[in-house]
């Protein structure tokens, strides 16, 4: 009786607290992520306040935070809208790959760290957050944006890509080295290929099946179908957060939309928990050590991913403007990271530390970095003697059809297109 009382009461502390920072972080217009990993690390050991009593729940809340944060990342996507993006974006998506899995890897090797620490120190510094980077386009305005899709479709093509590198890391994490490897590859591969042509084929006929007009009943088969699937995919080394992945991007239409409304709240719930789990798994007093190298690798991936969006934003056809914008957009890194960090800290406890604090400087740097490179490089143009009237024509000259706003109020594709100067931020 003394646990359970013991278990509700830091339970209750948990959760109230989280709730206080979400809305302090709503507050100031900051993602909550890096005040959620800062709240763990004060209820972990070595912190504040250690929590015990309740340390297994957590744990068990923090995986099924990794599972519908992939449910509803895959609910976002159809399957023709993830063929369509391979078609179209996958330069991008092989440029991204190489700036910004590079660094991470090197880095992983220069602290002696070897090849599987590489592997999963390369994805932390590859991946960006979708979720921060939706907040922040919506929060400036820019969903309109005519770069906009060029950002989007290096965020589809590294959530895709997820289902292919998680099963692998978690096959090198496991030990069972490069014929095991490889062989998790081929069938994550193969999965993902699967998933894809089904949907494609018959989407129609799975999202009928778990149709129900009730609420109820709907969040029941949804949320038992994926967690006995992510259950299965883990039992295959495929990972249950991929396996979550591919349940959403099964579903379609109106059962996905249902889906994502009354799967969001629940979402948003355990993955705070997850967030807070990391934040517990990693003691406070190693990541002094670390700071320098975060910052260091955070410095330079953040440009990697600017050169990430302007090339992208380039292939499409924007104007220098737009690249820049495109480029500062895709800074952030955040839930996917500490997905990666999750799983590999068991075997390289050293990753925790430096995860934890590269992500706490990019979370929070992503969304300065998009508002204000493109007016800091234009600011520093002009210092050198180009001017402002150079940036309006480049600017002016810029092709490219009318934005996705115009087109969602009715306006003809004949208007002419604004040009990219009055465009701003």
């Amino acid at each position: 009786m003394h646990n359970t009382a013991a278990l509700l009461i830091e339970l209750g502390t948990l959760i109230l607290a989280l709730g206080l920072i979400g809305r302090l972080a709503g507050r100031v217009g900051l993602s909550p992520i890096p005040l959620y990993l800062l709240a763990g690390l004060a209820f972990g050991h070595g912190g504040l306040l250690p929590l015990d009593a309740s340390e297994d729940f957590v744990a068990v809340g923090a995986d099924i935070g990794v599972i519908l944060l992939l449910l509803l990342l895959g609910l976002e996507y159809s399957a023709s809208e993830l063929v369509t993006s391979l078609r179209t974006q996958y330069p991008s998506g092989a440029v991204d790959f190489v700036l910004n899995a590079t660094p991470g890897a090197a880095a992983a090797l220069l602290l002696g760290w070897g090849p599987v620490a590489a592997v999963a120190l390369a994805g932390i510094t590859w991946i960006s957050s979708s979720g921060v980077i939706a907040k922040v386009l919506t929060d400036l305005g820019r969903l309109g944006n005519r770069e906009t899709p060029a950002v989007l479709g290096i965020l589809v093509i590294e959530d895709l890509s997820m289902a292919v590198y998680l099963p692998l890391l978690t096959a090198l994490l496991a030990g069972v080295g490069l014929a095991g490897g490889s062989v998790a590859l081929v069938i994550a591969l193969g999965t993902v290929g699967i998933v894809l042509y089904v949907a494609l084929r018959h989407g129609r006929l799975i999202s009928r099946a778990v149709s129900s007009d009730n609420p109820e009943m709907l969040l029941l088969v949804v949320l038992g179908l994926t967690v006995l699937v992510a259950g299965v995919a883990q039992q295959l080394q495929v990972s249950a957060a991929v396996g979550a992945f591919l349940v959403g991007i099964a579903l379609s239409g109106d059962v996905a939309e249902g889906a994502r409304t009354l799967l969001a709240p629940l979402r948003d719930l355990f993955a705070a928990v997850f967030f807070v789990f990391f934040g517990l798994s990693t003691v406070p007093a190693d990541i002094p050590p670390v700071l320098l190298p975060a910052l260091l690798l955070a410095v330079v991936t953040a440009f990697t991913k600017i050169l990430t969006g302007w090339y992208a934003a380039r292939r499409a056809g924007i104007g220098t403007r737009g690249r820049l914008r495109a480029g500062g957009a895709l800074v952030a890194r955040g839930e996917f990271s500490i997905v990666i960090a999750g799983l590999a800290v068991a075997t390289e406890p050293r990753i925790g530390p430096i995860a934890a604090a590269y992500v706490l400087i990019l979370v929070l740097l992503g969304p300065l970095a998009a508002r204000w490179t493109e007016p800091l490089v234009s600011r520093m143009r002009r210092g050198r003697g180009r001017g402002k009237g150079a940036g309006r024509t480049a600017g002016a000259r810029e092709p490219g059809p009318p934005s996705l706003h115009r087109e969602a109020v009715g306006l003809t594709a004949h208007v002419a297109p604004e040009p990219e100067a009055e465009r701003g931020a």
